[in-house]
Order: C-alpha cells, then sequence, then structure tokens
C-alpha cells in the first residue's frame, strides 16, 4: 500500500484526466470494430481507474460511471 499526499489543485488534474479517460473507454466500447479481447482489456483498465476515481469524486459523480448501471441503460 502507497500513501499519496495531493493539493487541491492536482486533485482536479487528476478528476478531470481519470474522467477523460474512464469517458473515452466507454466510447470505445460501444465500437463494434474492436476485438472482444481488447475490449476486456479495456475493461479491466476501467476497473482500476474507476477505483481510483472513487477516492477523490463525489458520490453523485461515481454513481455516474457505475459500469453496470450504465450497462442498463443501454440496454433499457
Amino acid at each position: 500500500m502507497l500513501g499519496l499526499l495531493i493539493n487541491e489543485k492536482e486533485i482536479k488534474e487528476l478528476h478531470y484526466l481519470m474522467k477523460r479517460e474512464m469517458d473515452e473507454i466507454l466510447f470505445d466500447l460501444k465500437d463494434e470494430r474492436i476485438d472482444n479481447i481488447v475490449k476486456r482489456a479495456m475493461e479491466e483498465r476501467y476497473k482500476i481507474l474507476f477505483s481510483l476515481f472513487k477516492r477523490i469524486a463525489p458520490p453523485r459523480e461515481c454513481f455516474e460511471y457505475t459500469r453496470s448501471i450504465l450497462n442498463k441503460q443501454e440496454k433499457g
């Protein structure tokens, strides 16, 4: 386990970068041209980013990026 001290400006930057990366992954997961093996790797990366994102983002924002909810919205 590692500890990290960061200031508010750095938190905002991390927040922005993680949101942008997660949005890009979600967009790419919808692309039918991408192979399933690649999509599985992207989903693993998304899980890691989301677990980090939960530590710095407000709960309301985390809710927007929860994969199980996003999948239900797309299907329903």
